[in-house]
């Protein structure tokens, strides 16, 4: 179907099919899609040769994606074939679903070319698909990281969305206060209070089970966290255990002794005060499976 206004281009590019059941994670097709039109804000096409999307989409999916034990280059070959079935993407040669092998004969993947043409002429629709793209599969502290990594400007970020989708659900305003004071006001993994008069600075709420995919506004879904632990909890560096001890992943590394402090908060267990709930086992297990990398460091 050929696109002819900018609404037609949100609503094609918004409404990805999506293997999704009881909040899994799946953000294959939008990884893509976003790899796209990377290149093509950059080059002015999106053609991406499988040569190119084999190593650049893994790697997105390694670093952005749940973990996973299916092949790097199967992981990408599901949404390089699968994206077709959407109409928003093609393929110069009709290869098989899913199979690798055709696709390491040469070829060549883009975006479907009224799709393009649109994209390419309007640069503010290419910003306004890519941070919705971003914003939809991705906590805040995430998504800059993820335009970057397709070669997107993360200031794309500091725009807004002209309109929610019909039913998408709201984010309480309250929220992030009562979990910041149910916590004490400081970071519940170092301890971290930083304050300037009488406001928290550096002090933020984070959702457990994130809000873009179905977590809800509840305290038990909920820690507060200084801005660099929430960064590490939302990437999946930092991760709680059965016993609601923080552990790091095996991802994590570093050099110097600030950044080593880190690997000093595994075993560290949560203290909340009386009458703060911990974050619920359903939350925690999700957040295990879908976001937490690797496995944990050992001892």
């Amino acid at each position: 179907m050929t696109v002819t206004d900018d609404q037609q281009v949100l609503d094609r590019l918004s409404t990805l099919r999506q293997h999704q059941q009881e909040g899994r994670r799946s953000p294959h097709k939008p990884l893509l899609v976003l790899l796209a039109l990377g290149r093509l804000a950059v080059t002015g096409s999106s053609a991406l040769p499988w040569s190119e999307a084999e190593e650049r989409l893994a790697d997105l999916l390694q670093d952005f994606g749940p973990t996973s034990k299916t092949s790097r280059a199967q992981s990408a070959a599901y949404p390089f074939t699968r994206l077709r079935a959407d109409g928003v993407w093609t393929l110069d040669q009709n290869v098989p679903m899913d199979t690798v092998g055709p696709l390491r004969e040469g070829v060549t993947g883009r975006l479907e070319a009224s799709l393009e043409a649109a994209l390419r002429d309007r640069p503010e629709l290419l910003g306004t698909v890519a941070r919705g793209l971003a914003e939809s599969h991705f906590p805040g502290t995430v998504a800059p990281d993820v335009l970057v990594a397709v070669g997107l400007d993360p200031d794309l970020l500091q725009g807004r969305l002209t309109g929610a989708a019909p039913g998408a659900r709201r984010r309480s305003g309250a929220w992030p206060a009562r979990v910041i004071e149910a916590w004490d006001r400081q970071c519940a993994f170092c301890g971290f209070d930083g304050a300037a008069g009488g406001a928290v600075v550096g002090i933020e709420a984070a959702h457990v089970r994130w809000f873009t995919l179905g977590g809800p506004d509840d305290l038990d879904n909920g820690l507060a966290l200084c801005s660099l632990h929430h960064k590490l909890f939302d990437r999946g560096m930092l991760g709680l255990d059965d016993d609601l001890g923080v552990v790091v992943s095996r991802r994590f590394s570093a050099r110097t002794p600030q950044g080593q402090a880190v690997y000093d908060m595994h075993g560290r267990r949560l203290r909340p005060r009386p009458g703060t709930p911990p974050p619920a086992e359903r939350h925690v297990a999700w957040h295990r499976q879908q976001v937490f990398q690797d496995a944990a460091l050992a001892g």
